[in-house]
């Protein structure tokens, strides 16, 4: 991709002056993992954007109903097949008063398309951003591409000056354990500023008091801490520790709910946990198997797919807090189809049959990934698919970790065997397809196809999904997409995970099926 133009912190007095009448409100935010960095395109995840989000913006974004809606940009529209106009929002400052500009937007997609982003999957089609004039910009597609604005709305812009100014020009790489300023301080242009960050403790926000836009709620100051063990986060929420905690244990929902102090919200998530193998490598990293990769071999992905009982993972495991899935999209998701969510039928017989005919009657050994502070019960799900996996002959070396360790390990590709969660953020199977099914390239296109799964008519068929306007046709190529991979047993789709947050009686917030938690909509009860 090419760029080319063509044309800190105020003090608390003064963020509270604005405020009027309304209170130094403080909500104290639990959570089982912390942001990794501040570093907006250091790390393509939920939880990491949910944070960084309260401080950085992008051109669109979702409101309260995840429909798009105006952020940097006023307005936008397509003069082309392949361009997009934006106009940017005007009077908009930086939260160290530098004024935002197209300047501003031109340099952080150049950043976040670059070496050591994790945000390439949003880049990866575009052609060219071109600087019109100081509040307007465009940007070229390699194909048409109609769904661009949503996938604009997890891509944050970050102040040009400030990073040539903090040596942050280039992403925190989070694969090589790189950091710069923008790891510990930030300079966004979004209703909260970063006042205090202590990485692993916690990380304290104040409210923009210079904010362009509207503040919903009337929380002045947010602490995030991360509290990893499910018993203290939920302890701490009960004796008033914190305020919000997130997710709550699903052992813990009844109890949460009766204690009279607190409330759980739930609901389902638009997130997809999966396991994937390494397809690309001659032989695997980890495993006792020489001279060979197992997960060439169909027989093989079926033959683990067909060893998992998700319905005992379900009921023991998640609690009935999951819905088991056949592929890596469902419902609310753009171009789903539930007439091709059927899995494959638990068959522990048939997954031995399918082994010894690929060669392995007595199975074998590999190594397994897996974070234990990321998704609802990640690693008690993991050690469950490796009981299940054994009573087919597979010894699964399962190294359970903190994603702090395990998020750079998988990232750079450093495992045979994984799980992971997905939550489309244009709330659109193309993100799937493009993020997680296509062939991998460096670019960023299967960014997150991290076993290098590859079926070139897949990727045929994912541009097309990308540049397609008639809806009926989009959704038979989805389709098409699906059926070939799910043929193909491409990743083993696990289940729809449920959103548990705990919420004290005097705060009220919104929770959103994308699992983010926008702090200008927080309220303590006066």
């Amino acid at each position: 991709m090419k760029f080319k133009p063509t044309m800190m912190v105020c003090a608390m007095a003064a963020a509270l002056a604005t405020l009027g009448a309304a209170q130094a409100q403080t909500v104290r935010i639990g959570n089982q993992g912390d942001a990794l960095s501040m570093d907006p395109h250091s790390l393509n995840e939920s939880l990491q954007l949910s944070v960084t989000g309260n401080v950085y913006e992008p051109l669109v974004t979702r409101g309260k109903d995840l429909q798009l809606e105006p952020a940097l940009a006023t307005g936008w529209k397509q003069t082309s097949p392949n361009v997009w106009r934006f106009e940017l929002r005007k009077g908009v400052t930086f939260h160290d008063g530098k004024p935002f500009t197209a300047d501003d937007v031109l340099f952080s997609f150049a950043r976040g398309s670059g070496d050591g982003s994790d945000m390439k999957s949003y880049t990866n089609d575009i052609q060219e951003v071109r600087k019109i004039d100081a509040h307007t910009v465009e940007f070229e597609t390699k194909a048409p591409f109609p769904i661009l604005p949503g996938v604009l709305s997890f891509f944050y812009i970050m102040n040009k000056q400030w990073s040539e100014e903090n040596q942050a020009t280039r992403p925190v790489d989070r694969r090589k354990g790189v950091e710069n300023a923008a790891s510990f301080r930030a300079n966004g242009t979004g209703p909260f500023r970063l006042r205090e960050r202590q990485p692993g403790v916690k990380t304290s926000f104040v409210r923009n008091g210079n904010y362009w836009g509207k503040i919903e709620g009337n929380v002045v100051n947010v602490e995030y801490t991360p509290i990893g063990n499910d018993s203290t986060r939920v302890a701490a929420l009960l004796s008033g520790q914190v305020d919000v905690m997130e997710p709550v244990p699903v052992q813990d929902v009844a109890r949460v709910n009766a204690s009279g102090k607190a409330k759980v919200l739930q609901g389902p998530e638009l997130r997809w946990i999966f396991l994937g193998m390494d397809q690309k490598r001659d032989e695997l990293l980890y495993s006792s198997v020489k001279g060979k990769n197992p997960f060439k071999d169909k027989r093989v992905r079926q033959a683990f797919y067909q060893a998992i009982d998700i319905n005992g993972i379900q009921k023991t495991v998640m609690r009935g807090a999951a819905t088991p899935a056949a592929l890596l999209i469902g419902p609310g998701i753009n171009g789903f189809d539930p007439s091709m969510d059927k899995r494959l039928p638990y068959d522990p017989e048939a997954a031995k049959k399918l082994l010894a005919e690929a060669g392995y009657p007595n199975g074998f050994e590999v190594g397994m990934n897996c974070p234990n502070d990321r998704y609802v019960n990640d690693g008690n799900i993991c050690q469950a698919v490796a009981a299940n996996l054994a009573r087919i002959g597979v010894k699964v070396n399962l190294q359970v970790e903190t994603k702090g360790t395990y998020f750079p390990k998988v990232l750079k590709r450093d495992t045979s065997f994984y799980l992971l969660g997905w939550s489309p953020s244009t709330y659109d199977a193309h993100n799937v397809l493009n993020a997680l099914i296509r062939c991998v390239d460096d670019k960023g296109s299967g960014q997150f196809n991290l076993g290098a799964y590859c079926n070139p008519k897949v990727d045929e068929l994912t541009l097309k999904v990308q540049s397609e306007t008639d809806q009926a046709k989009r959704n038979a190529m989805i389709k098409e997409a699906f059926t070939l991979h799910s043929n193909d047993v491409g990743h083993l789709p696990l289940h729809q995970q449920a959103l548990a947050w705990g919420v004290a009686s005097h705060v009220q917030l919104t929770q959103r099926a994308d699992n983010q938690m926008p702090f200008r909509y927080m309220s303590v009860k006066q």
